[in-house]
């Protein structure tokens, strides 16, 4: 048996081998880089975005908090009266407020001239001749943001029944 061998000269091989895979390498090695840079960007963007989303979750349920708060103390003052029973000449009032990240709150009158209305209509039985009500309006502000230019702002109107002095 006569093995054959396949006489390939070393000249050639060694002569036509110009660097093509390398080239082919460095141009998919670029593409991917290119892709990854892309990923990357928008992956740095979504964080931002759900950074900034927590972070306005967070001042909404801090103001919503301080809402509570502030009614809560305004009906349970330390002297175990119900100040949103007070005269309206007494309002506005700026509460105490609690967390310091609030930027502003408020407790003002409703109506402009300052007269106790009629109660809202509510389900439960009343009279307008035994029941007249304040109308308040309780607001809550919490800047937030790197620059806090951005505001959350929570308003809630309080009306208080008071029993109607013939007025």
């Amino acid at each position: 048996m006569v093995k054959q061998q396949c006489d390939i000269p070393t000249s050639y091989t060694s002569r036509h081998q110009t660097g093509v895979v390398l080239i082919v390498s460095l141009v998919f090695l670029i593409a991917l880089t290119a892709v990854s840079a892309a990923l990357m960007q928008n992956t740095s963007t979504d964080m931002k975005m759900s950074g900034a989303s927590q972070e306005k979750l967070i001042a909404s349920q801090e103001t919503l908090s301080e809402m509570d708060q502030i009614i809560y103390n305004q009906v349970r003052k330390v002297d175990g009266t119900n100040h949103f029973t007070s005269p309206l000449p007494l309002f506005p009032v700026t509460p105490t407020v609690n967390q310091p990240s609030i930027t502003s709150a408020e407790i003002t009158v409703v109506n402009p001239l300052q007269l106790i209305a009629d109660c809202p209509h509510t389900r439960a039985a009343s009279s307008v001749q035994v029941f007249k009500c304040n109308v308040l309006n309780v607001t809550v502000e919490r800047k937030y943001g790197r620059t806090k230019n951005s505001a959350v702002e929570v308003n809630a109107g309080i009306a208080q029944q008071l029993i109607n002095g013939g007025s």
